[in-house]
């Protein structure tokens, strides 16, 4: 036990999302639940010494532990505030953890801290912060938020504290209710604040529960019924040792029977068991159970003339030895491709068919879990515009998956790095098209919906005629179900697609994989890396510095040189909005991609249309060359008697609505 003063609490702090509550915290009880040193070592009770208090490190309860980067200045770090002397330590002061992407023009992700709180009670949150880089206002401007509501906008940690080097700290109230447990703390820029250094940064973090009546124990509450008669108790215990003797009975029985049965198989099978591996566990599949040593005796008997087997719903059993038979025992110059998951091989099975055939590394527990998750879904879905598979082996501890080959590889190899021909205009349109229907049928196509989680131009393959199929499906997650709006899980995707709301709130739509395909539209456009750190500042990050050009109507500035003068002006404008609106910051202001697929059909018919006109009068429109296209494919129609009026059977789509 120790003192408290009246200098570590003050009467009234600011609630988060409104007005300012008064605490009166000498009719409350309250419990310390987490301290922590934010960006620096722990500090030991004895290096408190007006409270020999204990700090612990902060990373254990970030999201992302790379979203911060550690920062230090122990040189002249004083309190803001003389009365503040015991509030915290000056070592908390001289460490702080600011965002990592502090290269990138328009900062949008967030730090995250999350932690588990008891829920239904009132929390005080007390932010530590001192200002160890910037020596003027305005160039570290940031937002806070609370269980995902804003608790500050525009802090100026500069203003806050009253210069550099200066400890302070901000309170904020917030109740939990008592559907929640958890309790989360983010940091981010405030774009809207226009600072030219704009950033985030955190010194120290302490988490306080209050009573509500007096009582800090958090209760768990269980159903019951009203009836607690001592009869009632005394009846349902006799039952429930009755109902407990009769199980064991039972159990005793069945567990004999099972041990002569085991004894017996165990003769019959003795020849078979070192063709046998348990290292891999069992995959569910539409009701099927897939894994080497159950599927034995099974493979056997579904044995056909060509040493294969036919088995579940995702497609052809393939033995190891036809396996090592179409990539020439792996052989490593067969290699297409690499990622968490193991390899991927070209190879050529039984009838001549080329065919990509993915070998899972079953020492990479997230490559396993990724696999898991690519067989289940691929054994659901069927779409020209999703890559299929043919079939998978699973002997002696292999877990390998078998793909229809994409003869042009991904689309990014067609875009940059590579020494293949550049794509035309009109083909990127159709690739991005292909793409977008693929997602399309993955959002509407099952009852929940299916969210990609992971859309880039890597995971977008081109087979022999340049078709553009959705690949690896390792990431993806079932849709909400119909009465909610989200699904809450772990950020996973590739930096440079992220959605950034999907970054702060952890709250995954199919409005994020749109966000990704918005970022795909400026990378076929500019046929460029999404992230590229040797560029200049502002042009690191390829959306921030397409949206900028876009934002101006000037997208032609930045485009792929090898597209000038090879496009429509009108497709390449309507193109650009699409993308803008893709790359909205809120979920909610995006299209859907039925929206998408839909205007991108009508800026490939705006090309077709410009590229038919282009010919014969290159001051017409790619719209009046469209409205001209389909009066002359109407008088060319043969006449209809029934109706008096040309047939027409264009495929050419009206210009669609605004989004």
């Amino acid at each position: 036990m120790i003192p408290m003063t009246d200098k570590l609490f003050a009467d009234s702090v600011s609630k988060v999302g409104g007005n300012d509550v008064n605490l009166n915290l000498s009719g409350r009880g309250i419990e310390t639940m987490y301290r922590l040193n934010v960006g620096g070592p722990e500090i030991n009770p004895n290096e408190d010494s007006d409270y020999w208090r204990a700090w612990d490190v902060d990373s254990g309860y970030m999201i992302t532990a790379n979203a911060g980067s550690e920062i230090n200045n122990s040189s002249n770090v004083t309190y803001a505030s003389t009365n503040d002397s015991s509030v915290a330590p000056l070592l908390v002061y001289e460490t702080a953890r600011s965002m990592s992407n502090t290269q990138v023009l328009e900062k949008r992700f967030n730090m995250s801290w999350r932690f588990e709180v008891d829920p239904d009670f009132d929390y005080l949150v007390r932010l530590h912060f001192c200002e160890l880089v910037f020596d003027k206002p305005s160039l570290r401007i940031f937002r806070i938020y609370i269980n995902n509501r804003t608790a500050a906008n525009n802090y100026d940690l500069f203003v806050k504290a009253g210069g550099m080097n200066k400890a302070y700290h901000q309170d904020y109230f917030d109740a939990v209710s008592s559907k929640i447990d958890t309790l989360w703390i983010q940091l981010g820029p405030d774009t809207a604040a226009g600072a030219s250094g704009t950033d985030a940064l955190l010194n120290g973090l302490e988490i306080f529960k209050l009573s509500r009546n007096g009582n800090l124990a958090h209760v768990q509450r269980y159903n019951s019924t009203k009836s607690s008669s001592h009869a009632s108790r005394f009846w349902v215990l006799w039952v429930g040792i009755a109902a407990g003797v009769a199980t064991v009975a039972i159990l005793a029985v069945a567990v004999t029977r099972v041990c002569c049965f085991c004894k017996k198989r165990g003769k019959e099978s003795g020849d078979t068991k070192n063709n046998s591996n348990a290292g891999w566990r069992p995959l569910f599949l539409n009701g099927s159970i897939l894994n080497s040593s159950a599927n034995a005796k099974r493979s056997s008997r579904l044995q056909n003339l060509n040493g294969s087997m036919a088995s579940t719903g995702v497609g052809r059993q393939f033995t190891l030895a036809e396996i090592r038979a179409a990539t020439n025992n792996f052989d490593e110059s067969l290699v297409i491709g690499v990622g968490g998951f193991g390899k991927v091989f070209k190879g050529e099975i039984g009838d001549g068919t080329l065919a990509a055939i993915k070998r899972a590394n079953p020492q990479s527990e997230q490559g396993l879990a990724e696999f898991h998750t690519e067989i289940e879904m691929l054994s659901k879905l069927r779409h020209r515009h999703l890559v299929s598979m043919i079939g998978f082996c699973d002997e002696q501890n292999e877990m390998i998956l078998v793909y229809e080959y994409m003869a042009n590889g991904t689309l990014r190899s067609h875009l940059f790095g590579n020494d293949v021909p550049p794509l035309t205009w009109k083909q990127r349109l159709e690739a991005c098209i292909g793409a977008a229907r693929g997602l399309h049928y993955l959002h509407t196509g099952a009852e929940r919906g299916i969210i990609h989680r992971d859309v880039k131009t890597t995971n977008i393959l081109l087979d022999e005629n340049f078709v553009a199929k959705m690949s690896d499906f390792g990431l993806s997650r079932a849709g909400p179900s119909l009465e909610h709006t989200h699904v809450s899980t772990a950020v996973k995707g590739s930096f440079g697609y992220l959605d950034p709301e999907y970054f702060r709130r952890q709250q995954l739509t199919e409005k994020s994989d749109v966000y990704s395909f918005g970022v795909v539209l400026f990378e076929v456009v500019c046929a460029r890396a999404v992230i590229n750190p040797s560029l200049p500042k502002e042009q690191i990050n390829l959306a921030e510095w397409a949206m900028k050009w876009q934002r101006q109507k000037s997208l032609e500035t930045i485009i792929d040189p090898h597209l000038r003068g090879n496009y429509s002006a009108e497709s390449m404008e309507k193109f650009g909005e699409i993308a803008e609106k893709c790359l909205a910051d809120e979920g909610k202001n995006r299209p859907t991609m039925g929206d998408v697929l839909w205007h991108l059909e009508y800026v490939l018919q705006l090309h077709k249309a410009w590229i038919g006109s282009n010919t014969t009068d290159n001051s017409f429109s790619s719209s009046q060359a469209l409205r001209d296209l389909e009066v002359k494919e109407a008088e060319n129609r043969p006449f209809d008697g029934n109706s008096g009026l040309g047939a027409s059977n264009s495929h050419v789509p009206p210009p669609p609505a605004a989004f």
